[in-house]
């Protein structure tokens, strides 16, 4: 297996501390604080290491409440607040430095039959025709921050191909949509509690950066601020985030210094796998609020 892969892997297998309580470690990706999908991802690990293994995940709901700290582990609570005849609901606690740095609700369902519609995926360009979006010119990489421009030549766990491109060093006004077929770097065991904390782990990608675009702001030139608020996921049907799957993100709203945006997640064959919800703060930075 890819070495990258790996490494992403082992972040979300988790040290059983006690009953209910568990320890997973960071990475520094570039971001000021740990990566918002790097919690999601093992929040849900916890969750999922309390539940029986018939109950899949069918949704989440969950707060960053502070900034995670790249340099230290983060330590996962799990409050086993029901276990149905249909569905398990779990709240996970993550606490760094003696305080909570965020929190998720997660449900668990047993396999039902039942009725069935979807939207319809839209048609765009296949991945194979787009270039890798994470694969940046050399005259590019040395005007990111150090890093940012880390994270892109290493930590790539994930290809992207973007189908509107996105020059994030000199963004343009653009409509408050992206598409992006997605995948990991290399084949992964048929493990549906592997697949499904993997594509919590990538759902953060690009969530928050598409509310920024009517604007022109990007964080790689420091012009905005941005965090994530909450996020919320609903997963539709099983998948596999080794096969190409395509992201389809818009923003209907950004105000009072937030950013929202939302997301469908399907296969390449048009099968809806996933919803995603999010919210964030996204704060313009002017010169003089830079120099105060």
């Amino acid at each position: 297996m890819d070495a990258r892969l790996e490494e992403l892997l082992r972040l979300l297998d988790l040290e059983r501390i006690e009953d209910n309580i568990f320890r997973g470690q960071s990475r520094d990706i570039g971001s000021p604080q740990v990566y918002g999908g790097q919690v999601l991802g093992q929040a849900l690990r916890a969750a999922y290491a309390t539940v029986e293994p018939d109950r899949q995940a069918h949704s989440l709901h969950a707060y960053f409440l502070r900034r995670g700290d790249v340099n230290a582990p983060i330590v996962y609570f799990v409050d086993r607040s029901r276990d149905g005849h249909s569905f398990t609901s779990r709240r996970v606690t993550a606490i760094q430095h003696g305080e909570q740095i965020f929190n998720l609700s997660a449900s668990f369902q047993a396999l039902q039959p039942g009725v069935e519609h979807q939207l319809v995926m839209p048609e765009v360009p296949p991945p194979e025709t787009l270039p890798d979006s994470l694969a940046l010119p050399a005259e590019q990489l040395v005007l990111l921050p150090e890093k940012i421009r880390r994270f892109y030549q290493r930590f790539r766990p994930f290809e992207f191909r973007l189908v509107n491109a996105v020059d994030w060093l000199d963004p343009k006004p653009a409509p408050a949509q992206q598409q992006m077929w997605f995948r990991t770097v290399d084949r992964l065991p048929a493990d549906d509690v592997l697949h499904r904390s993997l594509l919590a782990y990538v759902s953060d990608y690009n969530l928050l950066n598409t509310a920024t675009r009517p604007h022109a702001l990007s964080h790689f030139r420091g012009n905005v601020m941005l965090a994530s608020i909450d996020h919320a996921m609903w997963f539709h049907r099983a998948m596999r985030v080794d096969d190409w799957l395509l992201y389809i993100i818009d923003s209907p709203s950004a105000s009072g210094a937030r950013g929202f945006s939302r997301g469908s997640i399907f296969t390449r064959d048009g099968r809806l796998v996933a919803s995603t919800a999010q919210e964030g703060l996204m704060r313009p930075v002017t010169e003089l609020s830079r120099d105060s």
